[in-house]
């Protein structure tokens, strides 16, 4: 695991059996963002617009007594096909296994929560795997932690997860395939096939990157938790369908829409 230092901003690589505790950042990705060539030239790296809220994470993170940090866009080498599939294959236990989470709601300047990071696909594993989430709004200003009471109904409100789910209280495990499945229909992402991608932790489930597949990425996912369970929830898709599809597997998330109330 690639984790980078929070003084010297270098980056250096740990054995799965060696890594050191760290902080991760939640974020949704932005214009001029920091990637992993960039950060190896810092003085350059940090002219770009996205250096910010590395630099917010780093003092944060040196704050909460830890030395390192991951940051999904400068601590993956994304020019490596094998290493981006096997980031994004463990990026729900990168999330998991962090001391500390930092959400950061870049534009939010109010105490509400109606942020794009509620309706992208990738920040919901990042809401649910981590044990502590403290999120922060616009110039790093403290928002809230997770685990408040008050903060806990506001997310659950907005996103439909189960209170039992973000305290920790309850495991994914007791919640339905279609219930899941439910809590990402309103989410996009940019690219299609990480509809499926940005689920594979939800459903501990692990296939390879085929970019340019497209919604085929979603009907593998299905086909691999199919492997592993006996939740026929996954086919409740079909009693909210409006189309005359006969098809057993969804086509993407959205198709859930209406399963929030599924149980097995």
């Amino acid at each position: 695991m690639r984790l980078l230092h929070v003084k010297t901003y270098e980056l250096e690589d740990f054995l799965e059996s060696e890594v050191p505790p760290y902080a991760i950042l939640s974020h949704t990705w932005g214009q001029d963002e920091v990637s992993y060539q960039d950060i190896q030239r810092l003085r350059s790296a940090k002219k770009k617009a996205g250096f910010e809220k590395i630099a917010y994470t780093c003092e944060q993170a040196a704050s909460d007594g830890l030395s390192w940090v991951w940051i999904d866009n400068c601590c993956i080498d994304k020019s490596s096909s094998a290493e981006l599939q096997e980031a994004i294959n463990s990026m729900y236990r990168r999330y998991a296994d962090a001391e500390k989470c930092y959400a950061y709601l870049h534009d939010i300047h109010h105490k509400r929560l109606d942020h794009i990071w509620f309706t992208r696909g990738w920040p919901l594993q990042e809401l649910i795997a981590p044990q502590d989430v403290t999120i922060y709004g616009s110039g790093w200003r403290f928002r809230g932690v997770r685990s408040d009471t008050n903060m806990l109904q506001m997310i659950s409100s907005i996103t439909t997860i189960d209170v039992s789910i973000l305290n920790h209280s309850a495991s994914l495990s007791s919640i339905s395939i279609a219930k899941r499945m439910s809590w990402a229909a309103n989410r996009r992402t940019s690219r299609t096939e990480d509809l499926a991608y940005c689920l594979l932790g939800l459903f501990g489930a692990s296939m390879p990157m085929l970019y340019g597949e497209g919604a085929r990425s979603f009907t593998r996912l299905q086909e691999e938790i199919l492997r592993s369970t006996k939740d026929h929830s996954i086919f409740a898709w079909g009693l909210q369908a409006l189309s005359e599809s006969y098809d057993l597997l969804a086509r993407s998330p959205s198709d859930f829409v209406g399963c929030h109330d599924v149980v097995f």
